[in-house]
């Protein structure tokens, strides 16, 4: 009996080991989850003047069967009834897992090859970092990595966040986000 109780619990002890390998996850050394984004990250407009560089984001534990990621960053907060959209890049390599700080800048050539960055809520493509209005209650920023079933999504160039992100939850094998927060 003892023997079976052991090798029950070496078992269970496995099982969670693996699925902790397992997790998909992403992390960012910019800021802890559900801290406070630096000025570094904030938007260059709109009345905010922060630097607008998107942070470093990492991610592991993809599941099996991922042929490539997208990132998007989305606010819930933002005063429109329909949220807002700061970022969006997708078609990222299977063999890519981190972004470089920096990435989020189509002239800065820092994404990894391939990749396209989508049209924000801001018009053009790219990171645009938080600027939420005066005097609201800090917002929430969620950075989402998707692993995608497909190499590529073949969408038409200038789609809207919105569309791109159907077709990311269409074709997601699994999620992971960090939310972080700002306010001004």
């Amino acid at each position: 009996m003892r023997g079976r109780l052991m090798g029950w619990a070496l078992l269970a002890g496995l099982l969670v080991q693996a699925g902790a390998q397992g997790e998909f996850r992403v992390s960012s050394p910019a800021f802890t989850p559900g801290g406070t984004l630096k000025a570094e990250q904030v938007y260059n407009g709109f009345g905010c003047t922060g630097g607008n560089i998107s942070p470093e984001l990492s991610w592991t534990g993809a599941p099996a069967g991922t042929k490539s990621y997208a990132v998007t960053l989305y606010d819930p907060d933002a005063p429109t009834g329909s949220g807002w959209w700061h970022w969006v890049i997708y078609n990222i390599p299977a063999s890519v897992t981190k972004l470089e700080a920096g990435a989020g800048d189509p002239k800065a050539n820092k994404a990894p090859a391939g990749s396209v960055q989508g049209r924000t809520d801001f018009g053009t493509p790219g990171y645009g970092g938080p600027c939420p209005p005066q005097g609201d209650k800090p917002h929430r920023y969620v950075f989402t990595v998707f692993a995608l079933k497909v190499e590529k999504l073949d969408l038409p160039e200038g789609a809207t966040a919105a569309f791109i992100g159907f077709n990311l939850n269409a074709n997601a094998l699994a999620k992971a986000t960090l939310t972080a927060m700002y306010g001004r």
